[in-house]
């Protein structure tokens, strides 16, 4: 049961469909967003990168509109409309003046409920997915991501590209793509979230006007749980000029109990210009200029990784560097101004993140898709304040072990060898 926060509220209409709305009534804006619970983890290896197509398609024109009018009609009410593709969830929002509500959500569910699927623009986007997908290739920090992610996660749905990859791309024909939206496409499956200086009750009648026709069912996606592989992966590309670096550690799913301690751990190693990683590998010993730490969680697994970009001659010495850093975090006490540094940091990034009506919207979204309640602002700023030196220690020792770090480098590798001893933290 949700108890009122703030003024968040939930309806799940009689098919199964939820809505959920926060009313911010000092601003001007509204945003809205369909958000589907299920993303690229939950295709099969053969039609990878289905989801993000059908997300492409949707705007390519419904029964009742052509590409060119959706496009005309939300700039019409100086609307921003987008969409994307992630691994465990598909959005599609759009953010608008409060008066425009109205309109704004029957476009939004027009795209949605009433696609066409032409054929020819199936050809068409096939073609700009492919260019898309050379684009990132074409993108070396992206890249080393990616391959990361593949060996990471290896063998499962959740490491492979969300774009898919040229093969899976080239398949996708006009039954495949249907298959895939109407198996998705269930109200069971959707959450359509609301923020903004709008009501609940006159939101809700909108929403179940335009679905209230779908029919009830379930879809049961739940890709098993990933096993994660903790390998050296060098891949050689000779064009780079730089050396690109991803090193890993898996660490916990998203709704995990001790997950804020992880994000001060996180923000500490490698979140911003004070982080240790910056400090000591860019400031101190000018081994680098991009340095930074990441947390990927998702529903049943997550990964912490490092990335780095170095020149060939340091890249060994940048993943002992890092390595040392992890051993660091487990052998030494974090002394208390540092700790309090990183709580403000992470509580004032929190803050900020949260001022614009479409950031609360997927907020929203996200709490109903991961958590069983909501949690305000309140209650995160009281759990970021209770983590101790001592949970940080005990985190650390958790996710830092030699055995457990997985690399992934790219680049001109002539030469470099790099040994799981080196990896010792």
């Amino acid at each position: 049961m949700v108890k009122e926060v703030r003024n968040i509220r939930r309806q799940v209409l009689p098919n199964g469909l939820t809505i959920i709305t926060e009313q911010m009534q000092h601003i001007r804006s509204a945003s809205i967003g369909i958000w589907l619970q299920t993303g690229s983890r939950d295709e099969d290896p053969v039609w990878n990168g289905i989801s993000h197509f059908i997300e492409h398609m949707l705007f390519k024109g419904t029964e009742h509109r052509t590409a060119e009018e959706i496009a005309r009609q939300v700039d019409s009410i100086g609307g921003n409309m987008d969409a994307f593709t992630a691994k465990e969830c598909i959005c599609f929002n759009v953010k608008v003046l409060d008066e425009h509500l109205p309109m704004a959500l029957e476009i939004l569910s027009d795209l949605v409920l009433h696609p066409v699927f032409d054929p020819n623009d199936i050809t068409r986007e096939r073609g700009v997915i492919l260019e898309e997908i050379k684009m990132d290739e074409d993108n070396p920090d992206y890249l080393v991501h990616e391959i990361f992610t593949q060996n990471f996660w290896k063998d499962h749905p959740l490491g492979k590209p969300i774009l898919g990859t040229k093969e899976t791309v080239k398949k996708f024909e006009r039954q495949a793509v249907l298959d895939a939206y109407s198996h998705r496409f269930a109200p069971g499956n959707i959450i359509v979230s609301a923020a903004g200086n709008l009501d609940h009750d006159r939101f809700v009648a909108l929403v179940t006007k335009h679905f209230e026709q779908m029919k009830p069912r379930k879809n049961g996606f739940h890709s098993p749980v990933p096993k994660i592989v903790s390998k050296i992966t060098l891949r050689n590309k000779k064009a780079l000029e730089q050396v690109q670096l991803c090193i890993g550690v898996p660490s916990h799913p998203i709704a995990h109990e001790k997950r804020h301690a992880g994000y001060i751990l996180n923000t500490l190693l490698g979140g911003g210009m004070s982080s240790r990683l910056f400090q000591n590998i860019r400031e101190r010993q000018g081994l680098v200029y991009s340095i930074y730490s990441d947390l990927n969680p998702y529903r049943d697994t997550g990964c912490l990784a490092v990335y780095a970009g170095t020149s060939r001659e340091s890249a060994s010495k940048v993943v002992q560097s890092v390595v040392s850093e992890f051993h660091k975090l487990k052998a030494e006490p974090v002394p208390a101004e540092e700790l309090r540094r990183s709580k403000d940091q992470l509580k004032g990034s929190l803050m900020l993140s949260l001022e614009s009506s479409s950031a609360r919207m997927s907020n929203l979204a996200r709490q109903e898709m991961y958590f069983d309640r909501f949690y305000d602002l309140d209650e995160l700023i009281e759990k970021i304040e209770a983590v101790t030196v001592e949970d940080l220690t005990s985190l650390a020792n958790e996710f830092f072990n030699t055995e457990s770090v997985a690399v992934t480098i790219l680049g001109n590798l002539t030469g470099l060898k790099i040994s799981r001893n080196q990896l010792a933290c």
